[in-house]
């Protein structure tokens, strides 16, 4: 099953660093080293009944996102235009649908109970109690948002920018560099941005307006999550392996193989392990990270192309989305 992104057009470093500026060169010496960025293996048909109970949707998944204050499970679906509300882990009650005026990029979270909608050309707000909307305008192409502890927002552009903006919106700093802002992750006091077309996380400094450190992620880097560590864990797609980043210094600590192209990423802090859903097998697997090399301790099979991971924190219950329309899989995981 081929995925794209597994191959670097062009190096001028070392396999664990890639400098945000990329090679040096007599044409053109700030020109990007990029790939075209990875994406998620078309899953086979499935051989195994999914573990656990599967809800219909109706419509296939983008993403799965649990509000820990509320409990609350937001599934995106269909056409990135809607947004699917389940209220305190309960599944098989009828969701809350809330229409958006444009398609959603990514889905995050804000302390209160606020789940924050990555858009083309504003961030939307959405109250997970009330399901009441706003919206924060963006000057782009918004792929990624996060919020900081000072309350502001940390706005990631199609175009590689990164906006610092209040709650109303009015911007602040404007920090480029990257060739896009397709992930980012607050770990305490640190911003980290993962850039897809460039496979590297990278340093924000927002006292100094710039970029830090820039570490290569893998082959073909796609998603992300944190853990309550402080580290940052992601997927390397196109080459089959799990990265473990601690933000202190950004540096790499743990990599090893996480089955066949693993993509959604979600990490259980009661249990302490991590969850990688596989596509290309239908699988998702745990890992205990307490040694220098992830160690499985448990798998499951899922619905097909488990694009989409999340973890109930009260229950430990894991939701996986579908992303071929064959529904949302719940499975109870604190007792194995």
């Amino acid at each position: 099953m081929g995925r794209p992104g597994a191959r670097v057009v062009a190096s001028c470093v070392g396999a664990a660093f890639l400098l945000v500026t990329g090679c040096s060169s007599s044409n053109d010496e700030d020109q990007a080293v990029t790939i075209a960025p990875a994406s998620a293996a078309q899953s086979p048909a499935q051989a195994t009944t999914p573990a656990g109970v599967v809800h219909p949707i109706g419509q296939p998944i983008e993403s799965v996102t649990i509000d820990p204050d509320t409990r609350t499970a937001v599934v995106l679906v269909g056409d990135r235009r809607e947004v699917l509300l389940f209220a305190g882990g309960d599944l098989g009650a009828a969701p809350r649908s809330i229409r958006l005026n444009e398609p959603v990029t990514q889905v995050s979270l804000a302390p209160g109970g606020t789940a924050l909608l990555a858009m083309n050309g504003q961030v939307g707000r959405l109250d997970l109690r009330s399901a009441e909307l706003d919206s924060v305008p963006a000057d782009g192409d918004v792929r990624s948002v996060a919020q900081l502890p000072d309350g502001r927002l940390a706005v990631g552009l199609g175009n590689g920018e990164i906006h610092i903006a209040g709650s109303e919106g009015a911007e602040s700093q404007v920090i480029d560099g990257l060739t896009s802002v397709d992930a980012l992750a607050v770990v305490g006091e640190s911003l980290t941005a993962l850039d897809r077309g460039q496979t590297s996380v990278t340093e924000v400094d927002i006292p100094k307006s710039s970029l830090g450190a820039a570490l290569r992620a893998g082959e073909g880097a796609t998603q992300l999550t944190t853990d309550h560590f402080g580290r940052i864990l992601v997927t390397d797609t196109a080459g089959d392996e799990l990265l473990a980043y601690t933000t202190d210094t950004l540096m790499l600590r743990q990599r090893f193989p996480a089955g066949d192209a693993p993509y959604g990423v979600a990490y259980d802090d009661e249990a302490n392990r991590a969850w990688v859903t596989s596509t290309g097998t239908n699988e998702v697997v745990a890992y205990d990270l307490a040694s220098g090399v992830g160690v499985e301790t448990a798998r499951y099979p899922t619905v097909r192309q488990p694009n989409s991971i999340a973890v109930d924190t009260v229950s430990g219950d894991l939701l996986i989305g579908s992303g071929t329309g064959d529904g949302l899989q719940q499975i109870p995981t604190r007792s194995s």
